[in-house]
């Protein structure tokens, strides 16, 4: 750190924090913008800056309905990998990845991005098989990708159960070693900061309440805070994706479900990756803080709850048992839950839409943290040129009629 640096923190630390410069403006509704994003999530984020900093499209709005980053860009377990089953999804979240892998560069703002690897285990020797494939596929396609043994799993997180004794005895498992996390509210914080230096407004407090659509054409966004005219807009909504469609006179496939996460009180690290296991249905790592973040299945009914229930609770903490039974006297410390829309193939609606100038990007289920960086890329190209990405192509509206559709099981850490 630099005598200036050093400083300028010396100084507001001693002024109480007062004064500190805002990391992005608060500015006023325009009455006009080329382009309004519904939803300053990381996907609405990211889709702004793309938009100016490689499209040069700066005269943009982002419209939260309610804080910068509140919705599931801050309700998840950080998850970030690439291991897909099928060529279309490893490359697309593959690109999310690298572009993962540079944004703390890029953006000049530490995502806290640590790639401590993505562990997955099978509990059967007919799972194992199961597993080995899917190895051999993600190897095809490009991506890095590690078949462990038992030995090999000990080694990595010492204190899991691989006793033959143990309720789900595991056979086995693959890592994919570039895989890990980052800090979700960093991810928002970078883009949002990266997207008001190039000129973008974000406007918080400001929910869509319908659009402004004439002979098939969006002409404009009406709000909270009044009418916006705009030539397009984009949907980064997440779970609310199929009511701002139908807002639009279109219906989108998905199922909005709640899905829990939890964390316990912090203690001395002793897990250095994510483990996640579709048999005992749990996934675990642990945070920076100490804290062991975990999380299961989704709810059974369909909500847009945000909010945890005793059940998944009780359910999620006899799974974390089953594989680590030393951490039983742990402290739970919070539960929140995020609220995933998941289509019938389990990946995403991104790209054009029956209207002209309206873009979507939805129906991420359990996988939407992890594509921020490529959905926010591929949609801003969309937008731009008004043609789908190549990326994300496969994953249009169309696929749903025509029956194209990719069946990517693997889009989920575990069974759903």
């Amino acid at each position: 750190m630099d005598s200036y640096s050093l400083f300028s923190l010396v100084k507001h630390a001693l002024s109480g924090h007062k004064n500190w410069q805002p990391a992005w403006r608060s500015p006023k509704l325009k009455p006009h913008y080329d382009v309004v994003i519904a939803g300053a999530g990381g996907h609405g984020l990211a889709t702004a800056y793309y938009l100016a900093k490689k499209h040069g499209i700066t005269k943009v709005a982002v419209l939260e309905k309610g804080w910068l980053g509140g919705g599931n860009t801050g309700r998840n377990t950080q998850a970030i990998r690439s291991n897909y089953f099928y060529p279309e999804a490893t490359e697309f979240f593959d690109h999310s990845l690298k572009l993962y892998e540079n944004l703390s560069q890029e953006l000049n703002y530490n995502i806290m991005l640590s790639q401590r690897g993505t562990l997955t285990l099978a509990h059967s020797e007919r799972e194992l098989e199961g597993l080995q494939r899917w190895v051999t596929a993600i190897q095809i396609n490009g991506v890095d990708s590690e078949f462990l043994t038992p030995a090999e799993i000990k080694e990595l997180a010492p204190v899991i159960d691989i006793s033959k004794n143990a309720r789900f005895p595991i056979a086995g498992g693959f890592i994919q070693r570039r895989g890990g996390i980052a800090r979700h509210d960093a991810v928002a914080w970078s883009y949002a900061r990266g997207a008001d230096a190039l000129g973008v407004d974000i406007i918080q407090n400001c929910a869509v309440t319908g659009l402004d659509i004439r002979n098939n054409k969006i002409q404009g966004v009406k709000t909270a805070q009044g009418t916006i005219g705009c030539e397009r807009v984009g949907l980064t909504v997440a779970g609310h994706t199929s009511v701002l469609a139908e807002m639009a006179g279109f219906q989108v496939p998905v199922t909005s479900m709640a899905l829990q996460a939890m964390v316990t009180e912090p203690m001395k690290p002793f897990l250095n990756t994510m483990i996640a296991s579709p048999v005992v249905h749990v996934y675990m790592h642990q945070s920076d803080r100490g804290e062991l973040v975990f999380g299961g299945g989704a709810d059974t009914g369909n909500s847009y709850a945000q909010r945890g229930s005793v059940p998944i609770l009780e359910e999620n903490a006899r799974a974390i048992l089953e594989l680590f039974p030393c951490v039983s006297r742990m402290k739970l410390m919070r539960q929140w839950a995020g609220i995933v829309d998941v289509t019938p193939d389990t990946m995403p609606v991104i790209g054009k839409t029956p209207v002209d100038g309206l873009y979507i990007n939805g129906g991420w289920g359990t996988g939407g943290f992890k594509a921020i960086p490529a959905g926010g890329d591929t949609l801003a190209c969309t937008i731009a040129r008004d043609k789908p990405h190549s990326l994300i192509e496969k994953f249009s509206l169309e696929r749903f009629r025509s029956g194209e559709l990719v069946n990517e099981a693997a889009s989920s850490g575990v069974a759903h």
